[in-house]
Order: structure tokens, then sequence, then C-alpha cells
């Protein structure tokens, strides 16, 4: 559903009526929720698909730069995306994101549906691309992951932000179970 009021800004542009390719090329990328890849196309031209737009002579040196995140599906970079693993496919997913060098990266729920030590390593490279001046939105139901990945957090309910605090903050998984679920569910959750 489209917003009819209000505006949404990044870099300080209204970014009412761009279209994705618009919202790319500014450095706004997002990595939606399961494994999105082409399964008959090779992990390398999985990403080269993510790097359509680029200068020819630069998108080779994108899909390395992206593969050196994840050596797990460099070295299989032959290999078609739909041999990969369950995990393998997310690696790859994010892989695609970081292609377009984003300035702000929003991953949808990285950990669905892998181990959790393939969580670990997804959000390992979280950690990097922060540390490499990368602004990262993590949406993450895996709170004390998240919590571990990030600096601030907001928590949603219903559309409306109901909770908003530096992840430094004291008591903050149950603040933010509060905030979720309301005083009444977490009551009858612990009862």
């Amino acid at each position: 559903m489209l917003p009819w009021t209000g505006s949404v800004r990044f870099a300080g542009q209204d970014l009412r009526g761009w279209g994705p390719r618009e919202a790319a090329r500014a450095g706004l990328v997002h990595v939606i929720e399961g494994h999105r890849v082409f399964t008959q196309q090779s992990v390398t031209d999985n990403l080269l698909l993510a790097a359509y737009d680029l200068p020819r002579g630069e998108r080779m040196a994108r899909v390395e730069e992206a593969l050196n995140f994840f050596p797990e599906i460099a070295e299989k970079r032959h290999q078609r995306g739909g041999a990969l693993s369950g995990g393998q496919q997310q690696m790859l997913t994010v892989a695609q994101g970081l292609v377009r060098r984003p300035r702000l990266l929003m991953l949808d729920e990285p950990s669905a549906g892998l181990s959790p030590v393939l969580v670990d390593r997804v959000l390992a490279v979280v950690a990097k691309l922060r540390a490499n001046g990368t602004a990262v939105l993590l949406v993450e139901q895996l709170i004390e992951k998240a919590l571990a990945a990030a600096d601030r957090v907001c928590a949603l309910a219903q559309g409306r932000i109901v909770l908003q605090a530096a992840t430094t903050e004291a008591d903050l998984p149950r603040r933010l179970e509060r905030a979720y679920f309301g005083q009444e569910h977490v009551t009858a959750l612990h009862a």
C-alpha cells in the first residue's frame, strides 16, 4: 500500500515518484524476505543481473566485491542458484544487494529459514558493512541477534512505532515484548 500523505526522504531527497531503478541508483537497496534468486542462472549471473545498469567495465569488480563477503558462495560461482542450499541462496540474495554498493541496505528477515550458524554468518556481514560505513535497516524477529547487530531499535505494532531505543538501554528485550504485545499479552504469555 502506498502512502497517500507525507513523504519519504533519503539522503535529503523526496522519494515520491521514484521507481526501484532510481532508488537503487541513489544507493537505497532492499533485500526482500526469502531466497529470491534466479534458480537456472549461475551465482555469477545472478550477481551480474543485479549489476545490469552499471558501467560494463565495473560489473565484474562489483561481483567479486560482493562475493568477498560470502566465501561459501564464491567457491560455487559457476553453479546454478537453484543448486545452492537455502542458506547459500539467502547469502546470494544479500550479495545481489551488495553489488549495488548501497548507502542504505534494507534487509527483510535475512534469518528466515536459516540455521543458527548461517544466521550468525549473515549478521557478521551486517556488522562488517556497518563498520565500513553502510547504513543497514534490519527487519528481524530474532530479537537478541538483531540487538547484537544494531545501534538502535524500533518496534512496530499495527503499523505504528511503539518503541524506539538505543540497543544499549537496559531490559530492552522485555520492553520490546511489552511494547509489541501490550501488557495483557505479556502477562498471559508468562502465566
